[in-house]
This record gives structure tokens, C-alpha cells and sequence, in this order.
């Protein structure tokens, strides 16, 4: 009885970090780039688009689908930054924990 007390106690600790990594993460901004920086669109931590910055160089009424592409790829650049800074601040909170393969938190 006293480990499950000890580990129901550990739960609500890692439970609350995960709240305050979630506030800090909802906070974070993370950029993105294409077109050798051309096009820039910056994500909140919730991947939440914050702001495009296009160069004017970019923008052609006659081939819209490159800058459609170039938005895209930023996009996704920033996602993967923002995917990676979240799993160094989930790293920090379980310091470690092995859980099982899929296994995601938060759940």
C-alpha cells in the first residue's frame, strides 16, 4: 500500500509538470522556412499559425503553385521543430520513463 501511495503521489506531480509544460509549449513560437528563407511562416507550441512572411520575389500570378508549395514546406518545417522541442520538454518531465512503443503523453 505504501508504493501505490508513492505512486499515485508521483502521478500528481507528473501531472501537474505536464500542465505547466502545456502553458509553456501553448507560449512557444517556433519558425519555418522555404525558399532559402523566402517564405517564413512561424507556429505556436498547439501548432497554431502565428504569421507568414512572404518575399515579394515570390509572389507571380501566373505560378501561384510554387508559393502554394513554398507555404507547405515551411509549414511543415516549423511542425517538425515544434514536434521536436515538445519531445525534449516531455524528455525532461518523465526524465526518462520507458513507455511502451505508441505510447504518447499527454494521452
Amino acid at each position: 500500500m505504501k508504493n501505490l501511495g508513492n505512486l499515485m503521489k508521483q502521478a500528481q506531480q507528473m501531472q501537474t509538470k505536464m500542465a505547466e509544460m502545456q502553458a509553456r509549449l501553448a507560449e512557444m513560437e517556433v519558425s519555418g522556412a522555404a525558399g532559402g528563407g523566402m517564405l517564413e511562416v512561424t507556429l505556436n507550441g498547439k501548432f497554431e499559425l502565428r504569421k507568414i512572411k512572404i518575399d515579394k520575389a515570390l509572389v507571380d500570378p501566373e505560378d501561384v503553385e510554387v508559393l502554394e508549395d513554398l507555404i507547405v514546406a515551411a509549414f511543415n518545417d516549423a511542425k517538425a521543430k515544434a514536434e521536436a522541442a515538445m519531445a525534449d520538454e516531455m524528455a525532461k518531465i518523465t526524465g526518462g520513463l520507458n513507455l511502451p512503443p505508441g505510447m504518447k503523453l499527454p494521452f
